[in-house]
């Protein structure tokens, strides 16, 4: 059956309610047209409200200085029906009509359109692994000259995107599930037959290997922080055995002095003695601490 689609762009109440061909809950409307916030909270979720299903829908950007934008779209499915509400995300940014306006072309039943949209979102989480993974690499590659401050903000600021990313994935992927479950329809299977209930299987499948595989980005940054704690580790390390040799380096000739000094004052009476033996000493005992170093291999 062609369904009859309205595409509101960030629009108000009075707009929505006049687009809409059902009697629309009041939260509903106003999530609808509350507008977008920093493009970081977008929280997707699907509802039954008898005679309609309600969804909000998140679509991931990679944006270029490493940092996810989610652009969200709003969805009011009949099984006679859509409205859809894309709001302004930052940077002037709006999800891309082109894919349901093809549906509606094509004379797809809205629950099919509705499919394409979440699977349109799936396509997208995929999108932003591939950005996510390439990150991860480029740190990998980048931990050994970053100053410790810099390495800590871009592995604090990785995990914060996969967390954000995960929990948006998820919210996704139960999108999908209530829909295959049929916790989520009008009537009848009127709004999801079988046939599109089918291919949610198929989006839903395609939202697990994407959970998955932040799972497994989450592990290749962990495996970078704990390369990149044992770098510090082992610079901590350098710095304890240089001053420890340092410190030898300087204990055996104070002490050398020092016990002279105490002991054999008066025993040299020409100054020469006392600084020939006492240097004689120092200058030996030293030789013999670095050659002892070198050999251990500390310098």
């Amino acid at each position: 059956m062609e369904a009859k689609w309205t595409d509101l762009v960030d629009p108000t109440r009075e707009e929505l309610l006049h687009a809409v061909a059902v009697a629309v809950d009041p939260e509903v409307v106003e999530l609808l047209v509350e507008p977008a916030r920093d493009g970081r909270s977008v929280r997707p979720l699907c509802e039954g409200h008898g005679r309609y299903v309600f969804a909000i829908v998140a679509f991931p950007r990679w944006g270029a200085d490493g940092r996810t934008e989610y652009l969200q779209l709003g969805v009011l499915a009949t099984p006679a029906a859509l409205v859809t509400v894309r709001k302004t995300g930052p940077g002037a940014q709006l999800v891309t009509s082109d894919s349901v306006a093809a549906l509606v072309e094509a004379e797809a039943a809205p629950g099919a359109i509705v499919h394409g949209i979440v699977d349109d979102a799936a396509d997208a989480f995929l999108e932003l692994l591939d950005g996510l993974y390439e990150a991860i690499d480029e740190l990998e590659g980048d931990v050994e000259h970053l100053r410790p401050a810099d390495a800590r903000r871009r592995i604090a600021f990785l995990r914060h995107e996969l967390l954000l990313a995960r929990r948006s994935s998820s919210a996704t992927r139960g999108i999908a599930r209530r829909i295959v479950d049929g916790r989520i329809d009008v009537g009848r299977s009127e709004l999801f037959p079988p046939p599109v209930e089918r291919r949610f299987v198929d989006t839903y499948e395609t939202l697990v290997r994407v959970t998955e595989e932040l799972d497994v980005a989450r592990d290749l940054l962990g495996g970078v922080r704990d390369y990149y704690q044992a770098k510090i580790t082992e610079q901590q390390n350098e710095v304890g055995k240089k001053l420890t040799m340092i410190a030898s380096l300087v204990l055996v000739p104070s002490f050398i002095v020092g016990f002279y000094g105490q002991n054999f004052a008066g025993e040299f009476r020409a100054w020469y003695w006392g600084v020939g033996v006492s240097a004689g000493l120092i200058v030996a005992t030293t030789v013999i601490q670095l050659a002892l170093f070198r050999w251990r291999r500390w310098i």
